[in-house]
């Protein structure tokens, strides 16, 4: 199933129908996900939005309640596995947005993130509606190849990578940001370049590959993985 086109004309969706949905196609993708680190275990559930606390002015009629253990890249891992998903749920016209500001009514550790979900008529937009970084802002030299990377959706749009091109791809690293953005973004830009390499693999299926070295951190960020496209 080829997903890709769906990166140029999604948007996080804040307005929702009550339509029911049949949720074992949710399943049955799933099933066959494509994870960035198996040695990391992960879980979802699907509730409704009585069982969160939501602290946004709009609420979907569905909610994805993520979970992880928490490992090294576990943040990287979720927003890797549960984009494509969102893209998946998106060719489906079904819209999603992935929402920080949530947490569970019932605690549980390994909560990390959710997900809103629900049919829409506000589900797409046009390419010149992004508002994004240039190529030149996010990485060393400008590569068209990392388009798909550069419209991925992140915490109030804070887009958190940048990428320095090796003989065999991209090093991949995240801003370093100040204590006080720290304490607002620091957990989320873990997911959200886990977004953005999700992107990278789903416009290059095949090919994709992503592995962590022993590399250091350059200024104003911090390394995260190697990546092969």
């Amino acid at each position: 199933m080829d997903l890709s086109e769906q990166i140029y004309v999604r948007k996080s969706c804040r307005k929702y129908l009550d339509d029911e949905i049949d949720m074992s196609a949710i399943k049955e993708f799933m099933d066959n996900v494509k994870p960035l680190t198996r040695e990391i275990n992960y879980s979802y559930e699907i509730l409704a939005k009585d069982k969160l606390n939501i602290r946004t002015r709009w609420k979907a009629p569905y909610y994805l309640a993520l979970y992880s253990d928490k490992k090294d890249n576990y943040g990287v891992n979720i927003g890797f596995i549960f984009q494509q998903l969102s893209l998946f749920l998106q060719s489906l016209d079904i819209g999603s947005c992935w929402v920080g500001m949530a947490s569970l009514k019932e605690n549980n550790p390994k909560f990390v993130i959710a997900i809103s979900f629900g049919k829409s008529n506000d589900l797409t937009r046009e390419i010149s509606q992004f508002k994004r970084k240039s190529l030149s802002e996010i990485a060393d030299t400008e590569d068209e190849r990392l388009i798909p990377a550069q419209l991925a959706p992140s915490a109030v749009n804070s887009q958190p990578w940048y990428f320095k091109h090796i003989d065999e791809g991209f090093d991949v690293y995240k801003v370093k940001h100040n204590i006080v953005k720290r304490k607002i973004l620091g957990k989320w830009n873990d997911v959200d370049i886990g977004i953005a390499l999700s992107h990278l693999y789903v416009s290059n299926p095949e090919t994709f590959e992503f592995e962590v070295k022993d590399k250091k951190d350059i200024k104003g960020y911090t390394y995260v993985g190697s990546v092969k496209i």
